[in-house]
């Protein structure tokens, strides 16, 4: 670390430490002006497009609030029924407006659904096959109910090599146009469903690092990778809506995600994008060209014991982020700068020891700050996010668990 990057990092922690000086640790913070500038920098890259607000990255109502008061973002993607209604609910509901961004089969959320009027208008549902209509159908009968919105998933993954090859995510059986169209036609013919949207999201393009650190070479395989998807899948999904188009009008299409921005602005088939993990601009996100974002979202620990020199033991830690296992699903310690987590241990559920030169300073009392490698997946660990404004600790925003929810 350069000693510029030094003095930043040293100047950050004091910063956070004196605004929450009173806490005990464990916590977590949100720092407002950082989520207000990673806010903005995600409206300027979405070129005039609306943003979606994807919820599990962000896991609190307060802070959806706040984000979607700005000029910019419209509407929530959700990812359960049950989250959607509780977000849609009531005279100030968080959004009118909430697409659940995966198939459910959520019987009871179902029924709530289509026994709740402001329900139906508000939440739109997902699906990639019509055995998904047969389960809302089984629930309550079309005749007995008002329609449900509907929204197509396409999926957006590169097929090469004649399909053997499968890059991207394992979504929707739903690929190309034809398949598009069969499926669209087949919710406009069934009573009780009404289409209004589609969506396709390009996660080999939009969630996978392109500059990951201290890996260049994997950086360029990977931005070949995506240039070659990008290419393909504007052609296809330009396809597709003209397909689904012409069997019923489509409110929106949804597509991209904070990794992938800009590139997915530019697709003329597109009506609007979603995004949230650069809201808090987690770990993760420091392997992206076109992500620029500040640390939002950030949790202290409490040193608990020196068990030996240079090795400083902070208690919990075993906060990982979900994906496939690897040192980039843990949290990382960065104030004070020069932390590590040790191979053999890792991060623990009660204890995690840390060694590098910062340890030598470090006493039983102090407090090590972590990045968690996720967005929202910070929220499952806290009742509340304290919010902090420069040097002053503003007040608290209660995430998810802290009003008692948990959707998966």
């Amino acid at each position: 670390m350069s000693r510029a990057s030094a003095r930043s990092a040293e100047a950050a922690r004091a910063r956070l430490d004196r605004a929450t000086a009173d806490l005990d640790p464990p916590f977590a913070v949100v720092d407002l002006d950082a989520l207000d500038a990673n806010a903005a920098d995600l409206v300027r890259r979405a070129g005039g497009k609306p943003v979606r607000v994807g919820s599990k990255s962000v896991r609190s109502r307060p802070v959806l609030r706040r984000v979607l008061a700005r000029p910019g973002f419209a509407g929530v993607l959700a990812y359960s029924l049950a989250e959607a209604l509780w977000l849609a609910a009531g005279d100030d509901p968080v959004s009118h407006d909430v697409v659940v961004g995966y198939p459910t089969t959520d019987r009871g959320a179902l029924r709530a659904l289509v026994a709740d009027e402001a329900a139906v208008a508000r939440v739109t549902l997902m699906v990639d096959s019509p055995a998904q209509l047969d389960i809302v159908d089984a629930v309550v009968p079309p005749g007995r109910r008002a329609p449900v919105r509907i929204c197509l998933d396409v999926d957006a993954s590169l097929r090469v090599a004649g399909g053997r090859v499968h890059l991207g995510v394992h979504r929707s059986p739903v690929h190309e146009p034809a398949e598009a169209a069969a499926l669209a036609r087949t919710v406009v013919a069934r009573p009780g469903f009404t289409l209004v949207g589609l969506m396709s999201y390009e996660a080999q393009i939009a969630g996978v690092p392109d500059a990951p650190p201290r890996r260049p070479a994997r950086g360029l395989a990977v931005r070949g990778m995506q240039a070659l998807s990008a290419r393909e899948l504007a052609g296809r999904r330009a396809a597709v809506v003209a397909a689904v188009s012409a069997v019923a009008p489509l409110e929106f299409v949804n597509g991209g995600g904070t990794g992938s921005l800009e590139r997915t602005a530019a697709d003329p088939s597109v009506t609007e994008l979603a995004a949230g993990s650069g809201l808090y601009h987690p770990a993760l996100f420091d392997g992206y060209r076109a992500v620029a974002g500040r640390p939002a979202a950030l949790f202290a620990l409490p040193v608990t014991r020196v068990p030996a020199p240079g090795t400083a033991t902070v208690a919990h830690g075993g906060w990982i982020a979900s994906g496939p296992p690897g040192d980039d699903r843990l949290p990382r310690p960065v104030f004070p700068a020069g932390l590590r987590l040790l191979g053999t241990e890792g991060a623990g559920e009660v204890q995690t020891p840390l060694r590098g030169p910062a340890a030598h300073r470090l006493a039983v009392g102090d407090r090590v700050w972590f990045r968690h490698p996720k967005a929202g997946e910070l929220c499952e660990h806290v009742t509340v996010l304290h919010t902090v404004a420069g040097t002053v600790r503003t007040g608290t925003a209660q995430t998810y668990r802290g009003e008692g929810r948990a959707f998966g």
